[in-house]
């Protein structure tokens, strides 16, 4: 049986690891783009591998907005477990990992701006569920979203006649837009087609990829290339002062539509594409 403390302590410290360690593919990926800038570009780039360095060697977070808990929950089909326990569980895990790390506590009511305390509240933690067919774990992830970024998302509900010229624009329209806010050389999840909130959850979903993978779809494995090419021809820069990498990365997911719409979302993440992911089995916590 995966108890309720087993998934309670591994939301917290996914959380823990996941604003103080930064995955190695979005190391990999600024260690790359410094090469490529000089000036104010690569001394800002360098601030930024500086501050990674600093926040592993003393575990602390990346950065002051430790971001609204959001987790991507993967449940086995033989897993065994208590399915209507989970939420709550992480929902504490939450509240342990606010204390002791410390987290800043982001959560507030939208209209009385109400502060939780504690990163909970109605609708938050965000958990999204997946049921895996035949596996006998459960698969977390956590992926703290700052408001920085969180703030210059947007949708858009394009006809279908726009087509594929229609979402290179809007996507870098919002690029554009956003200027140096979201902390630049942001990662863009794009996510096409569904229905509107659907387009919303693809774009944030597609964060989780491997910094500079491709879709699997060639058709969207092709958008990507372009959209990453043109949104670096802006030239914004890192943090907007100028340079050659707006972008890391571009990842683009998809969903079947309506004939009659095209809905596309942009999911905007800053340089701290943090995220960290655990396996829970019955006999151990293995994390990934």
């Amino acid at each position: 049986m995966i108890t309720k403390e087993a998934i309670r302590g591994t939301a917290a410290e996914l959380i823990e690891r996941a604003v103080i360690y930064l995955p190695e593919d979005v190391v990999k990926a600024l260690l790359i783009a410094l090469e490529k800038e000089e000036g104010i570009a690569r001394t800002c780039l360098q601030a930024i591998l500086d501050n990674i360095e600093y926040a592993k060697k003393n575990s602390k977070p990346l950065c002051q907005d430790t971001g609204l808990p959001v987790f991507y929950v993967k449940i086995g089909s033989r897993a065994k477990t208590d399915l209507g326990a989970i939420e709550e569980a992480i929902r504490q895990g939450v509240r342990d990992a606010t204390g002791k790390v410390p987290l800043r506590p982001n959560a507030v009511h939208p209209l009385t701006r109400k502060n939780s305390g504690d990163n909970t509240g109605t609708g938050m933690p965000v958990v999204e569920f997946e049921l895996l067919g035949g596996a006998d774990y459960i698969e977390m992830t956590a992926f703290p979203k700052g408001a920085g970024s969180e703030n210059m998302s947007a949708l858009k509900m394009l006809t279908p006649s726009q087509g594929i010229s229609g979402v290179k624009r809007f996507v870098l329209e919002t690029v554009a837009a956003a200027g140096g806010n979201p902390c630049p050389p942001t990662i863009i999840g794009v996510g096409i087609g569904g229905t509107a909130d659907e387009s919303c959850r693809l774009s944030k979903k597609a964060l989780l990829r491997p910094v500079g993978s491709r879709n699997s779809d060639k058709s969207v494995a092709a958008l990507e290339k372009d959209l990453i090419d043109r949104i670096n021809a802006l030239g914004i820069g890192p943090m907007g002062l100028g340079g050659r990498t707006t972008s890391l990365a571009v990842h683009a997911e998809y969903a079947f539509c309506h004939t009659a719409s095209l809905p596309v979302a942009v999911g905007i993440q800053c340089w701290a594409n943090r995220r960290a992911t655990a396996r829970i089995t019955e006999k151990k916590i293995v994390f990934l």
